[in-house]
């Protein structure tokens, strides 16, 4: 397992300086805030809809009993993206992650998301995962080749299955991306750091 990070990190994007920090309680009403103010079809891909106060409240506690890690992107004491890791150790997957990621709309494209996701990402290793998830809609062409970027490749298509607020069917489109393969093939070439955070 590699070491633990420490938070808060600062990073420089096209944005300026970011700040990532792992969300807790006392965040609550400034990520509800930033949900609320994202587009609604940016919120189909995750299972619940963050920007309802009960909702919220279950994934504070989630990361309280430590079934989920959530960074914040902030910016000027603003939050700007979240990054979360998704892990269930008593599953029949508990060496898979999903990672779930929102960035707003004032700060896209600007390399806060490749940031936010590279982190993410690197919290993943940190817990020793061997498997990584993620999934968007299929319009969400910009993140899609963020993740394709990082190493994902699509693995499945869900057909209508996400419906927003309209009635209107979406798919979603899942990739994965096989941390433990990528880990032995660096090691066998002799770059066992090549996949540290």
């Amino acid at each position: 397992m590699i070491e633990a990070r420490c938070y808060p990190r600062h990073v420089k994007t096209d944005a300026g300086e970011i700040e990532f920090r792992l969300m807790s309680r006392v965040d609550e009403p400034a990520v509800l805030d930033f949900a609320r103010k994202l587009p609604t079809h940016d919120l189909l891909f995750l299972p619940r809809n963050i920007s309802q106060p009960k909702v919220l409240s279950a994934w504070i506690a989630e990361i309280e009993r430590g079934d989920i890690r959530s960074l914040l992107a902030v910016q000027g004491g603003k939050i700007v993206g979240c990054g979360t890791l998704v892990r269930d150790p008593h599953s029949w997957s508990p060496h898979v992650g999903e990672i779930r990621m929102v960035v707003s709309l004032e700060v896209r494209g600007q390399g806060v998301g490749r940031a936010l996701s590279q982190e993410t990402f690197a919290l993943a290793l940190g817990a020793g995962l061997e498997k990584l998830s993620v999934q968007m809609t299929v319009d969400q062409q910009a993140a899609i080749a963020l993740f394709e970027s990082l190493g994902f490749k699509a693995e499945a298509l869900l057909r209508d299955h996400v419906q927003d607020v309209d009635g209107k069917t979406h798919d979603i489109v899942m990739l994965g991306h096989n941390v433990a393969q990528v880990r032995a093939q660096m090691e066998a070439y002799g770059l066992p750091g090549a996949v540290q955070p």
